[in-house]
């Protein structure tokens, strides 16, 4: 039985699968017309997924729905394959920078789903996510500045193909130039990666977003501190009223 992917398309989830898939040489088959809440209603689909989950993977032993799950399992299909390490010590490795692109994943759609309507929008919120994420990026590209053009060892691994289409999720929706120019090192990285030919093969030629996305329409005033000056005037109130707390307690100091 053949690898079945379904997913529809620009899903980056899905194209952790399909670019292991490419390195390793395993055949996977996309379900390109798969329409996300359409096709993952239909009986048919919930009979293989009964979360719903999207992507999923055939495989001859039942399917799979976590995305990095699905992508170690393409790149342990074939023996000979390097893309999980040469070692156990270096498997580990890829572990742990799997965890660490995936956190890099949830400041992005911390960021990122506000802005689409997804989830609640707050200004505030919203500023210590990108500060988390900033940090964040400041370790991988430091990591990166001293390290080669890949995350574990010297060749392409499985943690290098999912930080990539994690940073991918980010560069093509939210990070601009002016925010990425921050991370050069983690910006040589991206760019490497995307480009080489195995990875152009399944997402194409990719463009880096050239702002923001705005604010959807018609958001509660109560979830929005949207202007700059409302958010600065906003955090010098904060201190204000943290030091008349304090002088307050100082007053009613018994000495």
């Amino acid at each position: 039985m053949a690898l079945v992917l379904h997913a529809g398309q620009g899903n980056k989830n899905a194209y952790k699968s399909l670019i292991a898939a490419e390195y390793c040489g395993v055949k996977v088959e996309h379900v390109k017309e798969f329409q996300k809440g359409v096709s993952d209603k239909t009986p048919l689909f919930l009979n293989r997924d009964p979360v719903g989950e999207v992507p999923v993977l055939e495989t001859p032993y039942g399917p799979l729905v976590e995305s990095n799950a699905m992508a170690r399992y393409v790149a342990k299909f074939k023996a000979d394959s390097t893309l999980c390490g040469s070692s156990a010590y270096e498997n580990v490795l890829i572990e742990e920078w799997m965890v660490f692109a995936a956190q890099i994943d949830e400041g992005l759609k911390g960021w990122i789903y506000p802005r689409m309507g997804v989830r609640p929008y707050n200004a505030l919120i919203e500023a210590v996510v990108v500060d988390s994420l900033r940090r964040s990026l400041i370790t991988l590209n430091n990591y990166l500045a001293t390290s080669t053009d890949y995350l574990v060892g010297h060749s392409i691994t499985l943690a290098d193909i999912v930080m990539t289409c994690d940073l991918y999720f980010g560069f093509t929706r939210i990070m601009t130039k002016s925010f990425t120019s921050e991370f050069p090192h983690m910006e040589q990285y991206f760019w490497a990666h995307v480009n080489h030919p195995n990875f152009k093969k399944v997402v194409g030629e990719v463009k880096q977003a050239e702002s923001v996305p705005a604010l959807p329409d018609l958001m509660p005033m109560d979830m929005m501190l949207v202007d700059q000056d409302r958010l600065n005037e906003e955090r010098e109130k904060r201190k204000k009223d943290r030091l008349n707390e304090i002088i307050e307690s100082q007053k009613n100091l018994v000495i």
